[in-house]
């Protein structure tokens, strides 16, 4: 069935919970993982940023699909350097992907980088620290998202590598609650606490990077390998099922049809068949000392995270 399992949101609306992720896909290669994805591998739901500099791929894949705007969940985020102009970045993004509206706009990072700095995605200072607006806090970000959000030109709104530090900053001034949180979620990162803390507020936590990253030990893993074995099905399946069965979006990235259709079809399977057993036992591997981060980006911020050694404090 096209769309797969959905979700719903504190929004009311329903979103698949399973994304085809478009970091790092080369914009010649994106429009073709994109088309294949919708046209022909039963995706409904598209995960982009204009950070990843390839959303005019992403809405020409969209478009060949053939399959309507309105039976297509598209994500983006709004850029760290975008901050204080919300609506106009929403815009940039609209125009590229050739929609007039979003499903699900996301804060692609609680920080605020100078717009006016030495580069339009990634700022410095002299010192060749990030360019950092520290007297800028969240929620005056989230204003901005609210009102894009009332003219409807989202559906709904979240955030994207927010810990509960910063939630608890955000939190007490809004008057949308983030519809979701997307995070760097996988095996060796699961997060317990903070989707125990998301889940108190009614807050859905997406998945980016849930297999990993290339090489990723994640494949590999003795435990996954036999839970593999008994459902005759991939290691892949599971670590997506996994999630899925955690009540997350998982946002699996591919520019390869067989994948893309593997991903989406194996995560379904692995769904059915894992059980509270097998849940319960890969939940407890991070902690047993496999816990592993993979995305870190030099900020020069602490964004509360555990397990992302290095930061300094954060100052809102």
């Amino acid at each position: 069935m096209a769309g797969g399992p959905t979700i719903k949101l504190n929004s009311g609306t329903e979103i698949p919970a399973i994304g085809l992720g478009t970091w790092q896909s080369k914009p010649e290669e994106v429009i073709s993982a994109v088309e294949y994805a919708l046209k022909e591998a039963g995706y409904r739901h598209i995960d982009c940023a204009w950070g990843y500099g390839n959303e005019k791929e992403v809405g020409e894949g969209i478009r060949r699909s053939g399959v309507p705007r309105s039976e297509i969940f598209i994500t983006s985020k709004l850029w760290s350097t975008r901050h204080q102009d919300v609506e106009v970045a929403l815009d940039e993004s609209l125009s590229a992907l050739g929609v007039e509206y979003l499903d699900l706009y996301l804060v692609h990072w609680p920080i605020c980088l100078n717009p006016k700095g030495n580069h339009p995605n990634f700022p410095t200072r002299p010192d060749g620290t990030r360019d950092v607006i520290h007297d800028w806090p969240i929620w005056k970000t989230w204003e901005q998202m609210e009102a894009v959000l009332k003219k409807g030109k989202v559906k709904a709104i979240g955030v994207s590598n927010a810990s509960e530090k910063i939630l608890e900053e955000l939190l007490p001034h809004v008057s949308v609650v983030p519809a979701v949180d997307q995070l760097e979620l996988h095996l060796y990162n699961p997060q317990h606490e903070l989707l125990d803390y998301l889940k108190s507020k009614g807050i859905v936590a997406q998945a980016y990077s849930p297999l990993g990253s290339t090489n990723s030990p994640l494949h590999t893993d003795e435990h996954v390998t036999d839970i593999a074995k008994k459902y005759e099905l991939s290691n892949t399946d599971i670590l997506l099922g996994y999630l899925l069965a955690k009540g997350m979006v998982v946002l699996p990235k591919s520019v390869t049809p067989a994948r893309i259709s593997s991903n989406f079809d194996g995560a379904i399977a692995a769904l059915n068949k894992l059980s509270k057993e097998d849940v319960e036992a890969l939940d407890k591997l991070a902690p047993s000392g496999k816990q592993k981060r993979i995305i870190m980006p030099p900020w020069g911020v602490d964004l509360g995270f555990r397990n992302w050694p290095g930061q300094s404090p954060l100052i809102l």
